[in-house]
């Protein structure tokens, strides 16, 4: 594991695979908190930002963006950083890798201050709030789906472990010290 072989170790495949379904569920739910706000409509994004006299709704205030802002930023880094950072081992092309994590990146923060625009510059901003939720979720979803299919594949061609206390057999373990 310390050359960067998370795929050689069973117990890092296994919490890998329970962090990417909890990360699975809160893809889900992004969309489940988006949709119940709003739809992939411009209009909608206005509504929700701007107030709404028809559904008797009030514009979000500077004060509760901030606050959601604020918890945002962080859990974004945190979850794009672990998943582009686990995404580089997978076997896919550099140039495809550096398109995805970059796109992951700026989905989120279009997503994330598509909703200051269009509160408090132009409703005309509105297509960047949903372009950014469509992005991020795509880059998500691809990011998921990627590292869940390279941990199963890596499960298949690890080898079979020994039962001996958890561990691969000693001629493994052994070779790999001395090839190190």
């Amino acid at each position: 594991m310390e050359k960067g072989r998370f795929q050689d170790h069973p117990l890092m495949r296994l919490t890998l695979a329970l962090t990417l379904g909890l990360l699975l569920l809160f893809w889900v739910t992004n969309f489940a908190l988006y949709f119940s706000r709003m739809s992939l409509r411009p209009a909608s994004v206005v509504a929700y930002y701007n107030g709404s006299e028809a559904e008797f709704r009030p514009p979000r205030s500077a004060p509760s963006m901030l606050e959601t802002t604020h918890m945002h930023l962080p859990m974004m880094a945190v979850v794009l950083l672990l998943l582009t950072h686990l995404a580089i081992f997978v076997p896919l092309p550099k140039a495809l890798k550096t398109t995805l994590i970059v796109g992951a990146f700026a989905s989120a923060v279009a997503e994330e201050s598509g909703g200051w625009l269009v509160r408090f510059v132009s409703p005309a901003f509105a297509p960047v709030k949903v372009l950014g939720f469509v992005g991020l979720q795509s880059a998500i979803l691809f990011l998921l789906a990627a590292l869940g299919v390279f941990l199963v594949q890596a499960a298949r061609a690890a080898p079979e472990e020994t039962g001996e206390k958890g561990r691969h057999s000693r001629a493994r373990t052994r070779s790999a010290v001395t090839s190190e």
